[in-house]
């Protein structure tokens, strides 16, 4: 298959049909910084040298403008709030998802997956879509939001473009609604939920309705690889830590970021425009073997010892770490630990990555629970 841009609409039809495709065959060409013609020109580069002049520079680099904007379910909230406000929204958010504030929702989160736990056969990825309902539904609401509401509300993130870009003003009128009724519940009695901690700021209904976004295809994803590989190699069910790292190393749901030049730069002589947009890809820097022996296969033991830095970033890096990195690991963790107190196999599956608003598994991954 050919990448060349084509007149006047550049690399836009390659990027709607095969991102991973296009990423990879100029990365393959380019030995640094190459440039994709996206509507605007953006700049992609997958070195932990451009991961760190990207994700390290706030004032430099925003996210305001960046392709965060044109997604509905992410546009709001700390994820488009650019420095300096940045760092003071940060500070304010960290306490309540830092791992010891939710230490106490290991127990709720194992409670609620209990009704989810699997027998016979299964598809992986049914599973974990229903895991990552119900842990978001039971940590940031006791299980108090309407089910069908939730899910009817994080659906369409499942779904292939333009789904997951598409405006949706009367569902988000009645999420909306949802959360307001359970601020008020809350303000009248506080409960030990995160969005009982979200009350303290100033549009807890945005911060709520993003953070639900962020989470929910993104762990769902992670949690159905991790059990695919884990059946196969059923030893790592003794380190389930590492083999989530492996599994956010293999398929970083966030296969490529973005944002915007918020002044004129340059990276390594190469000249990076005021107003253009910047990429950095976990997917490329992930699989690269300049950083990663091996890089497709699937080996947790890669991380007995730590990774170089800037070169794994399955939840960004620097001050804009993915705010929620720990309570995705809680519910990985907690699923993986539930599923597994009986032996799984894997039966038969496609694990190769499918390229939407995040990566996803391509096919059914099925398993077998005794």
């Amino acid at each position: 298959m050919t990448f060349a841009p084509r007149p006047i609409v550049g690399h836009l039809p390659h990027w709607a049909r095969d991102p991973l495709g296009l990423l990879e065959h100029n990365a393959g060409r380019a030995e640094g910084v190459f440039e994709l013609r996206l509507g605007v020109n953006a700049f992609v580069g997958h070195s932990p040298a451009w991961n760190r002049f990207v994700l390290g520079d706030l004032e430099r680099f925003g996210s305001r403008h960046s392709f965060s904007k044109w997604v509905p379910y992410l546009a709001g909230g700390v994820i488009l709030t650019d420095a300096p406000q940045h760092k003071v929204r940060r500070a304010e958010l960290n306490p309540g998802f830092h791992p010891h504030a939710l230490e106490h929702l290991r127990a709720v989160i194992g409670t609620a997956l209990e009704p989810v736990l699997p027998t016979g056969s299964f598809d992986a990825r049914d599973w974990a879509a229903r895991v990552s309902l119900t842990a978001l539904n039971a940590s940031f609401f006791e299980g108090d939001f309407d089910p069908i509401l939730l899910e009817d509300f994080l659906h369409p993130l499942h779904r292939a473009f333009p789904a997951p870009l598409l405006p949706r003003p009367r569902l988000f009128k009645r999420v909306d609604a949802e959360l307001r009724r359970l601020l008020e519940a809350r303000a009248a009695q506080p409960r030990h939920d995160l969005l009982s901690y979200l009350r303290r700021f100033d549009n807890p209904l945005e911060e709520a309705r993003v953070s639900l976004a962020a989470g929910y295809d993104t762990t769902a994803h992670t949690l159905s690889w991790a059990a695919w590989h884990v059946a196969q190699q059923p030893r790592w069910t003794q380190d389930l830590g590492s083999a989530v790292k492996e599994t956010l190393r293999l398929y970083p749901p966030g296969f490529v970021g973005s944002r915007r030049a918020l002044e004129t730069s340059s990276f390594e002589g190469r000249r990076i425009p005021k107003g253009s947009i910047v990429l950095y890809s976990p997917y490329l820097t992930h699989r690269s073997p300049a950083y990663f022996a091996n890089p497709l296969e699937w080996t947790p033991e890669r991380f007995e010892s730590h990774p170089e830095a800037w070169t794994y970033l399955p939840f960004g890096a620097g001050e804009r770490t993915c705010v929620g990195m720990h309570l995705a690991n809680l519910v990985i963790g907690v699923a993986l630990e539930g599923l597994f107190a009986q032996p799984v196999r894997a039966v038969r599956g496609d694990p190769a990555p499918r390229p939407g608003l995040t990566l996803a598994p391509r096919g059914a991954l099925i398993l077998e629970r005794s």
